[in-house]
Protein backbone atom coordinates (compact mmCIF):
# COMPACT_ATOMS: atom_id res chain seq x y z
CA UNK A 1 0.00 0.00 0.00
CA UNK A 2 0.80 3.82 -0.18
CA UNK A 3 0.76 4.43 2.86
CA UNK A 4 1.62 2.10 6.18
CA UNK A 5 2.20 5.04 8.78
CA UNK A 6 0.47 7.84 10.04
CA UNK A 7 3.75 9.56 10.85
CA UNK A 8 4.06 9.74 6.84
CA UNK A 9 2.57 13.35 6.79
CA UNK A 10 3.80 16.57 7.53
CA UNK A 11 4.67 18.62 10.54
CA UNK A 12 2.60 21.24 9.97
CA UNK A 13 -0.56 19.28 10.33
CA UNK A 14 0.33 17.88 13.19
CA UNK A 15 0.72 21.32 15.05
CA UNK A 16 -2.10 22.52 13.93
CA UNK A 17 -4.22 19.59 14.81
CA UNK A 18 -2.80 19.77 18.29
CA UNK A 19 -3.62 23.76 19.04
CA UNK A 20 -7.22 22.32 17.50
CA UNK A 21 -7.26 20.19 19.89
CA UNK A 22 -6.74 23.18 22.97
CA UNK A 23 -8.35 26.03 21.57
CA UNK A 24 -11.40 24.84 18.59
CA UNK A 25 -12.08 21.06 19.86
CA UNK A 26 -16.08 21.33 18.41
CA UNK A 27 -15.11 23.32 15.14
CA UNK A 28 -16.35 21.39 12.24
CA UNK A 29 -14.91 21.75 8.64
CA UNK A 30 -15.47 21.28 4.82
CA UNK A 31 -12.31 20.71 2.41
CA UNK A 32 -12.33 20.28 -1.29
CA UNK A 33 -9.70 18.77 -4.23
CA UNK A 34 -9.17 20.91 -6.74
CA UNK A 35 -6.26 20.15 -9.73
CA UNK A 36 -4.54 23.45 -11.07
CA UNK A 37 -3.41 21.32 -14.09
CA UNK A 38 -5.40 19.58 -16.79
CA UNK A 39 -4.83 15.96 -15.72
CA UNK A 40 -7.76 13.52 -15.34
CA UNK A 41 -7.49 11.13 -12.63
CA UNK A 42 -10.73 9.22 -13.60
CA UNK A 43 -8.67 6.30 -14.35
CA UNK A 44 -7.56 6.22 -10.54
CA UNK A 45 -10.86 6.51 -8.57
CA UNK A 46 -11.25 3.41 -7.73
CA UNK A 47 -7.74 3.07 -6.71
CA UNK A 48 -7.66 5.90 -4.76
CA UNK A 49 -10.70 4.62 -2.64
CA UNK A 50 -9.08 1.18 -1.81
CA UNK A 51 -5.94 3.28 -0.62
CA UNK A 52 -7.70 5.67 1.76
CA UNK A 53 -10.00 2.49 3.30
CA UNK A 54 -5.72 1.61 4.19
CA UNK A 55 -5.14 4.56 5.38
CA UNK A 56 -8.20 4.58 7.78
CA UNK A 57 -7.07 1.65 8.90
CA UNK A 58 -3.97 2.55 10.61
CA UNK A 59 -2.73 3.54 14.02
CA UNK A 60 0.23 5.57 15.72
CA UNK A 61 2.61 3.08 16.90
CA UNK A 62 4.64 3.13 20.29
CA UNK A 63 7.54 4.35 18.59
CA UNK A 64 5.38 6.65 16.73
CA UNK A 65 4.51 8.52 19.74
CA UNK A 66 7.65 8.25 21.87
CA UNK A 67 9.22 10.20 18.91
CA UNK A 68 6.77 12.85 18.84
CA UNK A 69 6.68 13.29 22.89
CA UNK A 70 9.96 13.88 22.21
CA UNK A 71 9.45 17.51 20.38
CA UNK A 72 9.58 19.83 23.02
CA UNK A 73 6.50 21.93 21.34
CA UNK A 74 4.18 18.65 21.72
CA UNK A 75 2.00 18.09 24.78
CA UNK A 76 1.38 14.97 26.61
CA UNK A 77 -2.49 15.43 26.23
CA UNK A 78 -1.88 15.97 22.78
CA UNK A 79 0.41 12.80 22.61
CA UNK A 80 -2.52 10.80 24.43
CA UNK A 81 -5.27 11.76 21.75
CA UNK A 82 -3.22 10.68 19.34
CA UNK A 83 -2.74 7.09 20.73
CA UNK A 84 -6.58 6.83 20.49
CA UNK A 85 -6.96 8.40 16.69
CA UNK A 86 -8.02 6.91 14.42
CA UNK A 87 -9.20 8.26 10.55
CA UNK A 88 -12.96 7.80 9.97
CA UNK A 89 -13.74 7.00 6.28
CA UNK A 90 -17.19 8.50 6.71
CA UNK A 91 -15.99 12.14 6.59
CA UNK A 92 -14.01 11.46 3.09
CA UNK A 93 -16.43 11.36 -0.15
CA UNK A 94 -14.05 10.51 -3.53
CA UNK A 95 -16.02 10.45 -6.78
CA UNK A 96 -16.06 11.07 -10.33
CA UNK A 97 -17.66 14.56 -11.31
CA UNK A 98 -17.72 16.20 -15.05
CA UNK A 99 -14.37 18.19 -14.38
CA UNK A 100 -11.13 18.38 -16.30
CA UNK A 101 -9.75 16.03 -13.79
CA UNK A 102 -12.82 13.51 -13.48
CA UNK A 103 -12.23 13.43 -9.63
CA UNK A 104 -14.36 15.16 -6.42
CA UNK A 105 -12.93 14.64 -3.29
CA UNK A 106 -14.72 16.25 -0.43
CA UNK A 107 -13.91 16.23 3.55
CA UNK A 108 -16.05 17.02 6.16
CA UNK A 109 -16.23 16.56 9.39
CA UNK A 110 -14.93 17.71 13.20
CA UNK A 111 -11.44 19.76 12.45
CA UNK A 112 -9.78 17.91 15.02
CA UNK A 113 -10.69 14.63 13.14
CA UNK A 114 -10.52 15.25 9.64
CA UNK A 115 -7.00 17.87 9.25
CA UNK A 116 -4.45 15.35 8.89
CA UNK A 117 -6.30 13.51 5.83
CA UNK A 118 -5.33 16.30 3.10
CA UNK A 119 -1.38 15.88 2.88
CA UNK A 120 -2.14 11.61 2.90
CA UNK A 121 -5.13 11.77 0.26
CA UNK A 122 -2.83 14.28 -2.26
CA UNK A 123 0.36 12.06 -1.84
CA UNK A 124 -2.28 9.18 -2.63
CA UNK A 125 -3.82 10.70 -5.70
CA UNK A 126 -0.31 11.99 -6.86
CA UNK A 127 1.55 8.22 -6.99
CA UNK A 128 -1.63 6.31 -8.17
CA UNK A 129 -1.89 8.89 -10.92
CA UNK A 130 2.42 8.68 -11.66
CA UNK A 131 2.04 4.56 -11.40
CA UNK A 132 -1.03 4.80 -14.01
CA UNK A 133 0.66 7.30 -16.07
CA UNK A 134 4.17 8.93 -16.00
CA UNK A 135 5.81 5.41 -14.94
CA UNK A 136 5.17 4.35 -18.24
CA UNK A 137 6.86 7.28 -19.83
CA UNK A 138 9.92 7.09 -17.50
CA UNK A 139 13.27 5.34 -18.38
CA UNK A 140 16.15 4.61 -16.18
CA UNK A 141 14.43 6.80 -13.20
CA UNK A 142 16.95 5.89 -10.87
CA UNK A 143 19.62 6.42 -12.79
CA UNK A 144 17.89 9.92 -13.56
CA UNK A 145 17.50 10.96 -10.16
CA UNK A 146 20.53 10.09 -9.09
CA UNK A 147 22.03 12.78 -12.05
CA UNK A 148 19.82 14.99 -10.58
CA UNK A 149 20.03 15.06 -7.25
CA UNK A 150 23.73 15.48 -8.08
CA UNK A 151 23.17 18.64 -9.75
CA UNK A 152 20.89 20.17 -7.15
CA UNK A 153 23.66 18.85 -4.08
CA UNK A 154 25.98 20.98 -6.25
CA UNK A 155 24.02 23.88 -6.34
CA UNK A 156 23.08 23.43 -2.20
CA UNK A 157 26.84 23.18 -1.23
CA UNK A 158 27.26 26.72 -2.38
CA UNK A 159 25.21 27.83 0.34
CA UNK A 160 24.52 27.58 4.34
CA UNK A 161 22.75 24.48 4.79
CA UNK A 162 18.91 26.29 4.42
CA UNK A 163 16.81 24.05 2.23
CA UNK A 164 14.45 21.44 3.29
CA UNK A 165 12.41 18.70 1.58
CA UNK A 166 8.63 20.29 1.25
CA UNK A 167 7.89 17.25 -1.06
CA UNK A 168 5.22 14.66 0.42
CA UNK A 169 2.23 16.06 -1.16
CA UNK A 170 2.77 15.65 -4.70
CA UNK A 171 5.44 13.09 -4.63
CA UNK A 172 5.98 10.92 -7.28
CA UNK A 173 6.39 8.16 -4.40
CA UNK A 174 6.92 7.08 -1.32
CA UNK A 175 10.30 5.46 -2.85
CA UNK A 176 11.14 8.58 -4.78
CA UNK A 177 11.07 11.02 -2.04
CA UNK A 178 12.06 8.10 0.42
CA UNK A 179 15.49 7.75 -1.65
CA UNK A 180 16.17 11.67 -2.44
CA UNK A 181 15.96 12.01 1.10
CA UNK A 182 18.12 9.32 1.85
CA UNK A 183 21.02 10.01 -0.55
CA UNK A 184 20.41 13.79 0.44
CA UNK A 185 21.41 13.39 3.80
CA UNK A 186 24.10 10.74 3.46
CA UNK A 187 27.65 11.64 4.70
CA UNK A 188 29.66 14.27 3.01
CA UNK A 189 25.78 15.12 1.21
CA UNK A 190 24.14 16.11 4.01
CA UNK A 191 22.67 19.22 2.96
CA UNK A 192 19.34 19.05 3.83
CA UNK A 193 18.61 21.65 6.67
CA UNK A 194 15.14 19.18 7.17
CA UNK A 195 12.18 17.84 5.80
CA UNK A 196 8.58 18.53 6.50
CA UNK A 197 7.82 14.67 6.57
CA UNK A 198 7.87 13.67 10.24
CA UNK A 199 8.55 9.84 8.81
CA UNK A 200 11.72 11.05 7.24
CA UNK A 201 12.67 13.27 9.49
CA UNK A 202 12.40 10.16 12.51
CA UNK A 203 13.92 7.78 10.02
CA UNK A 204 16.98 9.84 8.76
CA UNK A 205 17.90 11.70 11.94
CA UNK A 206 16.85 15.21 10.32
CA UNK A 207 14.71 18.10 11.79
CA UNK A 208 10.88 17.89 11.16
CA UNK A 209 10.17 21.44 9.94
CA UNK A 210 6.63 23.20 9.73
CA UNK A 211 4.37 25.46 11.73
CA UNK A 212 1.05 26.60 10.03
CA UNK A 213 -0.88 26.12 6.57
CA UNK A 214 -3.79 28.75 4.64
CA UNK A 215 -6.23 26.55 6.86
CA UNK A 216 -5.18 28.01 9.91
CA UNK A 217 -5.63 31.37 9.14
CA UNK A 218 -8.65 30.64 6.66
CA UNK A 219 -10.40 28.84 9.88
CA UNK A 220 -10.45 32.12 11.49
CA UNK A 221 -13.11 33.74 9.36
CA UNK A 222 -15.50 31.16 10.83
CA UNK A 223 -15.26 30.82 14.54
CA UNK A 224 -17.30 33.74 15.77
CA UNK A 225 -14.80 36.66 15.69
CA UNK A 226 -15.22 39.60 12.90
CA UNK A 227 -14.00 38.79 9.51
CA UNK A 228 -11.70 41.96 10.19
CA UNK A 229 -9.54 40.69 13.13
CA UNK A 230 -9.78 36.73 12.07
CA UNK A 231 -5.62 36.97 10.88
CA UNK A 232 -4.88 38.46 14.24
CA UNK A 233 -7.13 36.16 15.92
CA UNK A 234 -5.19 33.50 14.67
CA UNK A 235 -1.89 34.52 14.49
CA UNK A 236 -2.77 35.24 18.21
CA UNK A 237 -4.24 31.77 19.21
CA UNK A 238 -1.02 30.72 17.73
CA UNK A 239 1.20 32.31 19.92
CA UNK A 240 -0.57 31.72 23.15
CA UNK A 241 -0.66 27.63 21.83
CA UNK A 242 3.20 27.56 21.28
CA UNK A 243 4.66 30.24 22.83
CA UNK A 244 7.83 31.29 20.90
CA UNK A 245 8.26 27.78 19.46
CA UNK A 246 6.90 27.43 15.70
CA UNK A 247 7.54 31.06 14.59
CA UNK A 248 6.92 31.18 11.29
CA UNK A 249 4.05 33.19 10.20
CA UNK A 250 2.31 32.10 6.36
CA UNK A 251 1.56 35.07 5.06
CA UNK A 252 -1.04 34.84 1.84
CA UNK A 253 -3.87 33.68 2.68
CA UNK A 254 -5.71 36.89 1.89
CA UNK A 255 -2.63 38.61 0.83
CA UNK A 256 0.49 39.77 1.56
CA UNK A 257 -0.56 43.15 1.89
CA UNK A 258 -3.67 42.85 4.07
CA UNK A 259 -0.73 40.63 5.84
CA UNK A 260 1.66 43.29 6.67
CA UNK A 261 -1.55 45.53 8.13
CA UNK A 262 -2.34 43.04 10.94
CA UNK A 263 1.24 42.25 11.63
CA UNK A 264 1.93 44.68 13.45
CA UNK A 265 5.07 45.34 15.74
CA UNK A 266 3.79 43.06 18.64
CA UNK A 267 3.60 39.86 16.11
CA UNK A 268 6.63 40.97 14.26
CA UNK A 269 8.82 40.94 17.28
CA UNK A 270 7.14 37.66 18.39
CA UNK A 271 7.56 35.48 15.30
CA UNK A 272 10.73 34.56 13.93
CA UNK A 273 9.99 35.34 10.49
CA UNK A 274 7.44 34.89 7.34
CA UNK A 275 6.95 32.10 4.76
CA UNK A 276 6.12 32.78 1.25
CA UNK A 277 4.19 30.85 -0.55
CA UNK A 278 2.31 33.30 -3.76
CA UNK A 279 3.68 35.52 -5.90
CA UNK A 280 6.29 37.03 -6.95
CA UNK A 281 9.56 35.97 -4.16
CA UNK A 282 11.40 39.41 -5.15
CA UNK A 283 8.78 41.60 -4.20
CA UNK A 284 7.67 40.10 -1.35
CA UNK A 285 11.30 39.67 0.33
CA UNK A 286 11.43 43.53 -0.35
CA UNK A 287 8.13 44.31 1.09
CA UNK A 288 9.37 42.31 4.44
CA UNK A 289 12.43 43.41 4.74
CA UNK A 290 11.00 47.04 4.33
CA UNK A 291 7.91 46.45 6.72
CA UNK A 292 10.48 44.82 9.94
CA UNK A 293 12.87 48.21 8.79
CA UNK A 294 9.96 50.44 9.25
CA UNK A 295 9.42 48.81 12.65
CA UNK A 296 12.81 49.65 14.00
CA UNK A 297 13.31 45.71 13.63
CA UNK A 298 16.79 44.75 12.23
CA UNK A 299 15.99 42.09 9.38
CA UNK A 300 19.08 40.29 9.95
CA UNK A 301 17.32 38.97 13.04
CA UNK A 302 14.30 37.62 11.37
CA UNK A 303 14.08 35.07 8.48
CA UNK A 304 12.13 34.67 5.04
CA UNK A 305 11.16 30.77 4.27
CA UNK A 306 10.48 30.96 0.22
CA UNK A 307 8.54 27.98 -0.65
CA UNK A 308 6.44 28.91 -3.98
CA UNK A 309 7.56 26.64 -6.59
CA UNK A 310 11.22 26.60 -6.29
CA UNK A 311 14.23 24.80 -8.00
CA UNK A 312 17.51 24.49 -6.69
CA UNK A 313 19.00 27.42 -8.81
CA UNK A 314 15.93 29.78 -8.21
CA UNK A 315 16.61 29.22 -4.50
CA UNK A 316 20.50 29.90 -5.21
CA UNK A 317 19.07 33.70 -6.63
CA UNK A 318 16.60 34.05 -4.04
CA UNK A 319 19.69 33.02 -1.48
CA UNK A 320 22.06 35.65 -2.81
CA UNK A 321 19.65 38.75 -3.32
CA UNK A 322 18.51 38.61 -0.03
CA UNK A 323 21.03 36.71 2.52
CA UNK A 324 23.02 40.05 3.14
CA UNK A 325 19.86 41.68 4.13
CA UNK A 326 17.84 39.34 6.01
CA UNK A 327 17.82 35.36 7.10
CA UNK A 328 16.60 33.17 4.28
CA UNK A 329 15.37 29.41 4.17
CA UNK A 330 13.82 27.42 1.27
CA UNK A 331 11.21 24.71 1.27
CA UNK A 332 11.32 22.90 -2.12
CA UNK A 333 8.72 20.34 -2.88
CA UNK A 334 7.81 19.05 -6.43
CA UNK A 335 11.35 19.89 -8.23
CA UNK A 336 12.55 17.59 -5.18
CA UNK A 337 10.20 14.55 -5.03
CA UNK A 338 8.51 14.58 -8.90
CA UNK A 339 10.82 16.70 -11.36
CA UNK A 340 10.95 14.01 -14.01
CA UNK A 341 7.72 14.33 -16.05
CA UNK A 342 4.93 16.40 -15.80
CA UNK A 343 3.42 16.33 -11.93
CA UNK A 344 0.11 17.06 -10.85
CA UNK A 345 -0.35 20.32 -8.96
CA UNK A 346 -2.95 19.32 -6.95
CA UNK A 347 -4.27 20.55 -3.20
CA UNK A 348 -6.88 20.27 -1.01
CA UNK A 349 -8.17 23.05 0.96
CA UNK A 350 -10.96 24.36 3.66
CA UNK A 351 -14.00 25.92 2.51
CA UNK A 352 -16.14 26.20 4.88
CA UNK A 353 -15.74 26.12 8.75
CA UNK A 354 -18.95 25.75 11.03
CA UNK A 355 -20.91 26.62 8.29
CA UNK A 356 -19.69 29.29 6.70
CA UNK A 357 -17.64 29.75 3.98
CA UNK A 358 -14.08 30.46 4.30
CA UNK A 359 -11.44 31.64 1.67
CA UNK A 360 -7.92 31.71 0.17
CA UNK A 361 -7.38 34.86 -1.96
CA UNK A 362 -3.52 34.34 -2.53
CA UNK A 363 -1.42 36.91 -4.22
CA UNK A 364 -1.38 34.86 -7.14
CA UNK A 365 -4.69 34.08 -8.77
CA UNK A 366 -4.55 30.43 -9.83
CA UNK A 367 -3.91 29.63 -6.16
CA UNK A 368 -7.11 31.19 -4.47
CA UNK A 369 -9.76 29.16 -3.94
CA UNK A 370 -13.52 29.29 -2.43
CA UNK A 371 -17.14 27.70 -3.40
CA UNK A 372 -18.80 31.50 -2.73
CA UNK A 373 -18.02 34.65 -5.28
CA UNK A 374 -20.36 36.69 -3.15
CA UNK A 375 -18.09 36.04 -0.33
CA UNK A 376 -14.29 36.13 -1.69
CA UNK A 377 -15.50 39.60 -2.99
CA UNK A 378 -16.81 40.86 0.81
CA UNK A 379 -13.79 39.73 2.06
CA UNK A 380 -11.75 41.97 -0.41
CA UNK A 381 -14.02 44.67 0.43
CA UNK A 382 -13.08 44.17 4.28
CA UNK A 383 -9.55 43.57 4.08
CA UNK A 384 -9.36 46.18 1.22
CA UNK A 385 -7.56 43.89 -1.16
Amino acid sequence: MILDSLLDNDLYKFTMMQAVLHQFPDAEVEYKFASRNHISYLDCIYEINEQINHLCTLRFTPQDLLYLSGLRYIKPDFIEFLRLFQFNRDFVKVTHERSASGLSIKIKGPWLHTILFEVPILAIVSEVYSRNNNDRKTERIDEKITERIDEKINIAKTMPKCIADFGTRRRHSFRRQNYVIGVMTYGSKNILSGTSNVFLAKRYGIKPIGTMAHEWIQAGQGLGVRIRDSQKFMLENWVQEYRGDLGIALTDTIGVDAFLKDFDLYFAKLYDGVRHDSGDPYEFGTKIINHYKNMGIDPLTKTIVFSDGLTFPKAKELYEVFAPAIGVAFGIGTNLTNNLVDPPQIVIKMTRCNGQPVAKISDNPEKGMCEDKEYVNYLKKVFDV
